[in-house]
């Protein structure tokens, strides 16, 4: 399932509106792609997401939320719900062009007309997408008959379309409500004239690729364009936490991954994510997953892709 990781401030980055293309022969967008990263930059559309990742993992960033995602994931995104998917480095390059990555689908809530969501008997479906507004994280029955659903619409053609794509809605808003994972916090607001410009994107790539390192703040408050110290007061103000916090959970989601993959042990993997000693690893690790590395590993291990 991976970790829930602490909130980003609306403002934290500029989100880039995405124009979602369309056709003549279709009232919504099916698309499927093979190779990762597609869209990886943080945006926002009109039209309502529904996402099933088929393969690869990595950080999942939506309205304030950031967690990891893995295989197997299916998430509803919400109208201008600001988000993306930013898959491990070297995910699937060896597969590119040979599997399929993810299936995405995109549609208003007009699709069936203007009032149809209105309708008293569309109180459920009315009230899904409501929530949707916050990103849901789909699992157990409820994201494998979603799943199926999603197949079905790759599959059909005509009315049938439209008929699976409403069962997709029906089966998450009647699913069991553990099953169905809100992300972002009931205050984000997506706020895109007040947004940030592209200051925070560069962080963040920044960050990416040098969090295994130690980072000197000089370098990534010149990748922002700042002093250190106007740098440290910048990303506080937008993010709510320090940088280093920051750092610190992205040292911690690439341990998550790195010990699902069991192919090396504890003290390895510490040092590979960027920490110094275990100590200071254990102690970060469990104050952010509330588990030992030892325990994330029995606990999720086996439920990799399930």
């Amino acid at each position: 399932m991976g970790y829930p990781l602490t909130m980003i401030d609306s403002n934290c980055m500029k989100a880039h509106l995405l124009k979602v293309p369309g056709t003549p022969d279709h009232s919504f967008s099916f698309q499927q792609f093979q190779q990762a990263n597609i869209n990886n930059r943080w945006h926002y559309h009109p039209e309502i997401e529904l996402i099933h990742i088929h393969q690869g993992s990595g950080t999942q960033f939506m309205g304030d939320h950031i967690k990891r995602f893995q295989t197997g994931d299916i998430v509803l995104v919400g109208s201008n719900l600001p988000h993306f998917w930013r898959y491990d480095e070297g995910v699937l390059e060896s597969e590119a062009g040979k599997v399929m990555c993810s299936t995405v689908i995109h549609f208003t809530d007009k699709l069936w007309g203007s009032h149809f969501m209105h309708l008293p008997e569309n109180k459920l479906l009315k009230a899904c997408l409501e929530k949707a507004n916050r990103g849901l994280l789909l699992t157990g029955k409820t994201r494998n008959q979603v799943a199926e659903l999603m197949e079905k619409i790759n599959r059909s053609e005509g009315t049938y379309r439209l008929i699976y794509l409403l069962e997709c809605l029906v089966t998450i808003a009647t699913g069991s409500a553990k099953e169905i994972i809100p992300l972002a916090s009931m205050g984000f607001r997506h706020q895109p004239s007040e947004a940030e410009h592209d200051r925070i994107n560069a962080i963040y790539d920044y960050s990416f690729k040098h969090f295994r390192e130690l980072i000197p703040l000089k370098a990534v408050a010149a990748e922002a364009g700042l002093t250190p110290s106007s740098f440290c007061r910048y990303f506080k103000s937008k993010t709510g936490k320090s940088y280093s916090s920051f750092i610190l959970e992205l040292r911690v989601g690439f341990a998550c991954k790195l010990l699902l993959e069991q192919k090396k042990n504890n003290k390895q993997i510490c040092f590979d994510s960027g920490f110094n000693n275990f100590s200071s690893f254990h102690k970060h690790f469990k104050a952010i997953t509330g588990l030992s590395p030892q325990g994330y590993q029995r606990l999720y291990a086996g439920r990799e892709g399930a």
